[in-house]
């Protein structure tokens, strides 16, 4: 990384030097009406990295627009989805969520139950900058249109990464993979569902094996899971036995897997996002032999979002709040391995050439993918559920 790049984002000074975007009267009484208002922003907060981040973004916040950035800190996104609705039964008009970050089923749950402001999303300013375009997840989550009723935050692609130390050859195909783990028993698994990690895992091993992905990217059916999963439980029949511990047990979380990794207990783990290897290469927690790599035929995206609950207290500034997550500067800093290595949504060619460099620099950070693959589009948010109750029947025990 430049020396210019570390002193602007690591200073913190990039949105001061950042061009103002044209905004409008409208959106300057929205700033105004935001001032002195606390957000109370509900998101996970299981990554020290990702609190850090939103310990930055909320200094930021204060100091540009005078508001007050709370992180309600989540083990599951489901914690809000139920809180959010208890106040709807119960006619609450003050809620206790201003902003949630969100996506899959748990927005279409809000979104089909009437539980979210909006539509918002187009109607910011820094809306001007995402890539619609070039990532249509933007517009589409978990296959369900978003009308506006959320706003991109990041980008997340299904990453396997290995210890090149330890595997001579990536496997690039779940057949690869398959064979790997006959040769190498116990050195990979996946977190046991519904830990988000492993069901996309899951969804990835269907999306593989299914005759006819386009059944996935409707609504769920019953029929549709007792015929065309047949594959998918064949498969995962094979492939446990030669998993950790035979697949008897699974890991919590990621983070188990990457600590396994590290230790060397595993030889293969799996993420969410294509720079976390690099990530921890860069802070140590990862030895540099670690590679980074998915399915040549593709793997799982999507995006994940910033949403405002239909009752939020403090709805202009949870509107100025994820714009400022949407703008260059804060994008930059997420992008950033050293901070948090999440991929921008913006499109960085509409960015002038001076902060476009700033989403470069890194890209050949070690342990980070050398050879992206196409992103599979994630199946309907509604198989979530189903999918995760049929895994734990045949495997949870």
């Amino acid at each position: 990384m430049s020396t210019h790049r570390r002193d602007l984002i690591g200073a913190g000074l990039l949105a001061a030097a950042l061009p103002a975007w044209p905004q409008g009267e409208a959106w300057a009484a929205t700033e105004r009406a935001a001032r002195g208002q606390t957000v109370y922003f509900n998101a996970w907060g299981g990554s020290d990295r990702v609190n850090a981040y939103l310990h930055w973004a909320a200094a930021e916040l204060q100091r540009q627009f005078g508001i007050r950035l709370e992180h309600v800190k989540l083990a599951d996104t489901a914690e809000a989805v139920k809180r959010v609705r208890a106040e709807k039964a119960a006619a609450r008009a003050d809620g206790s969520v201003d902003m949630v970050w969100i996506n899959g089923e748990n927005f279409l749950a809000m979104k089909r139950e009437g539980l979210l402001h909006g539509p918002f999303a187009e109607s910011l300013p820094n809306f001007a900058l995402i890539d619609v375009a070039g990532k249509p997840t933007t517009r589409i989550d978990f296959s369900e249109p978003v009308e506006g009723y959320e706003a991109a935050w990041g980008m997340a692609q299904l990453t396997f990464y290995a210890d090149g130390a330890k595997v001579s050859r990536l496997p690039r195909t779940l057949a690869e993979l398959l064979d790997w783990a006959k040769d190498n028993p116990g050195r990979f698994t996946y977190p046991k569902p519904p830990q988000f990690h492993g069901t996309t895992f899951v969804k990835q091993v269907w999306l593989d094996t299914i005759a006819e992905r386009a059944l996935l990217y409707r609504p769920y059916s019953a029929d549709v899971l007792n015929s065309a999963g047949k594959p998918l439980w064949a498969k995962l029949d094979e492939l446990h036995p030669l998993l950790w511990r035979a697949g008897k047990q699974f890991p919590a979380s990621t983070a188990v897997m990457r600590q396994m990794l590290a230790d060397g207990e595993l030889h293969m783990a799996l993420t969410f996002n294509p720079n976390e290897a690099a990530n921890q290469i860069a802070s140590k927690g990862l030895p540099a032999s670690v590679q980074s790599f998915q399915f040549a035929g593709g793997t799982i995206g999507n995006t994940h979002f910033l949403a405002i609950p239909f009752n939020a207290r403090a709805k202009p500034a949870a509107l100025v709040a994820i714009n400022f997550l949407q703008s260059p500067a804060a994008q930059a800093r997420k992008a950033d391995i050293r901070h948090w290595g999440d991929p921008t949504v913006l499109a960085v060619d509409k960015l002038p050439a001076e902060f476009m460099a700033l989403f470069a620099d890194g890209v050949a950070a070690p342990g980070s993918v050398r050879s992206s693959a196409p992103v599979l589009r994630e199946p309907h948010g509604s198989w979530v559920d189903p999918l995760e109750k049929e895994w734990l029947r045949r495997y949870g025990a």
